[in-house]
């Protein structure tokens, strides 16, 4: 991947900031491997469905089989645990292929092909609740209490005070200081992205990165195979390793057929000696922090972490690190090292994916709704939720609470924005507020309402409730919060209120498309 650099300026956040603008030439060879990849699935695929057809109507007992199992399969979905998106979705789809259905559904179950993983993943798990802190709650909030409390009994993590944050509304400020503090890094870094690419901001942080393992600092990477294909070059890879930093995918690619590829490490963290961590929304990518330009302004946030809270962070990065590599860790040597300060706010770090029973990402944002009384406000790129936060939505906003959604006004998915806007429009109708920042590309995931905020990788959408790994930080801190609703009311002021003729639903074709588009909603 070339690139030419431009030097410009650019309005990013409140202050002028110099930006780098990149014209990025498509890495040719990554497209190339990536269709020879699905085209080898595709046959595969196709090869194994002929050959089941063609058995199929030679033998007249496999029909009744079939036939049979399609009604057992209906079944199950309907008294399983499946969201009720995609259970009607799964139900069409067995009855309209009654003939190989239920196969399809069999090897898309998680406990077929993620069963010996959970395993593991449990191991793991119970392995390392003996260094979790034991929660300490001193609130009198009843909802910051609640929250605190199901998220410690449903996913085992700690509530931690004595910690300082920092609120970024852009990415470009969470790396400067992701920059400066890697500079300061004396025992270990560990670094968890869904994408890496290739780029001036992955170039900076390698260099940096090579200097400090030459000083003997424990370097480390976890990138998911999938968000990361295409842009994070062989020669880049081979560049990391080669200096000694530690590199590890998650969930690697492989030319064949398998429902675990839907499964990505959605997590972004950063965390350096066990004392300073960042999460949000950020990928270490150069569009994240408006060097290169591919939706317009891209808005984003994070967070950054200064105490004993970083043991969160930390805890959940070596979990997935054992995961990865099949090494066992020795996670006492990387916990208990920050700093205490003097502050009583509460942070809750946690994580969501298929290593937990309960869907604490989704969870987590619908106990948030439940507990506004007099606000709630909503930052996210995708809005692709189900009945049970959409009826909630609709019941806080009619009882009186500020409902209020931020989406993006420029798609980086087509279909996806189409679902987004025509759920997010239904409610409006209902009183709640809907905007999109303009000439903008929202990939901020903020919730927050009178009471607290969650920040981290979490959409609002069922890819993100269901299919990824998450992690996000819970939070009442007074200052966290004054800096969000301030991020909140100046985004409002860049954005349209949607609403009259600025609606997309007043358009018949817009409803018929988004309609048929929703049927694929679940697997999105």
């Amino acid at each position: 991947m070339s690139t030419k650099i431009t030097s410009s300026k650019h309005l990013a956040t409140n202050h002028d900031t110099d930006v780098v603008k990149i014209k990025t030439e498509r890495n040719g060879l990554g497209l190339l491997k990536t269709l020879i990849i699905v085209l080898v699935i595709a046959l595969q695929f196709a090869f194994a469905l002929l050959s089941y057809l063609y058995v199929f109507s030679a033998f007249r007992y496999l029909q009744l089989f079939s036939y049979a199992m399609t009604i057992a399969t209906c079944i199950y979905v309907l008294s399983s645990n499946k969201n009720s998106q995609s259970k009607p979705i799964w139900i069409l789809f067995l009855i309209l292929c009654s003939s190989f259905g239920y196969i399809v559904y069999i090897l898309c179950n998680e406990k077929v092909f993620w069963g010996s993983h959970k395993k593991r993943y449990n191991n793991i798990l119970n392995k390392s609740y003996q260094f979790q802190n034991n929660t300490d709650l001193k609130t009198t909030n009843p909802a910051v209490k609640s929250d605190c409390e199901y998220l410690n009994s449903a996913g085992n993590f700690a509530t931690y005070s004595n910690t300082i944050s920092k609120y970024y509304l852009s990415g470009a400020t969470l790396f400067d200081d992701v920059l400066n503090d890697i500079d300061k890094a004396k025992n270990f870094i560990f670094i968890e992205f869904f994408i890496i690419s290739d780029g001036v901001l992955l170039n900076r942080i390698i260099e940096k990165l090579e200097k400090k393992v030459s000083e003997g600092v424990d370097v480390r990477i976890i990138y998911d195979d999938l968000g990361s294909h295409g842009t994070f070059k062989l020669k880049t890879k081979k560049r990391i390793k080669n200096a000694g930093i530690k590199l590890y995918s998650f969930n690697k690619i492989l030319p064949w057929f398998s429902a675990i590829l839907n499964y990505r490490d959605h997590r972004k963290m950063v965390i350096i000696d066990g004392k300073i961590a960042y999460t949000g929304g950020t990928n270490l990518a150069d569009e994240y922090v408006n060097e290169k330009r591919m939706h317009g302004y891209w808005k984003d946030a994070g967070i950054r972490l200064d105490g004993p809270a970083v043991d969160g962070f930390t805890l959940m990065f070596l979990r997935q690190w054992e995961f990865v590599t099949k090494k066992s860790e020795h996670f006492s040597n990387y916990l208990n090292l920050a700093n205490k300060h003097s502050n009583t706010s509460l942070f809750v770090p946690y994580a969501d994916g298929l290593e937990y029973e309960a869907n604490l990402g989704k969870n987590a944002y619908t106990n948030m709704i439940a507990n506004a009384n007099k606000k709630l406000f909503i930052m996210s790129p995708y809005f692709v939720i189900d009945d049970t936060i959409t009826n909630l939505l609709i019941s806080k906003a009619k009882s009186g609470v500020d409902v209020r959604i931020i989406l993006p006004e420029i798609a980086d998915k087509k279909i996806v924005y189409i679902i987004s806007r025509n759920n997010a429009e239904k409610l409006t109708s209902h009183g709640v507020k809907l905007y999109t920042m303009k000439n903008s590309f929202v990939h901020t995931k903020v919730m927050m309402n009178e009471h607290a905020a969650i920040i981290g990788s979490i959409n609002m959408d069922l890819r993100s409730f269901y299919q990824q790994f998450e992690c996000a930080i819970y939070t009442n801190d007074k200052q966290i919060m004054s800096q969000l609703e301030l991020d909140f009311e100046d985004t409002f002021k860049k954005s349209n209120q949607i609403e009259g003729k600025l609606l997309k639903r007043n358009d018949i074709s817009f409803r018929i498309v988004a309609g048929i588009v929703n049927l694929i909603s679940p697997f999105m």
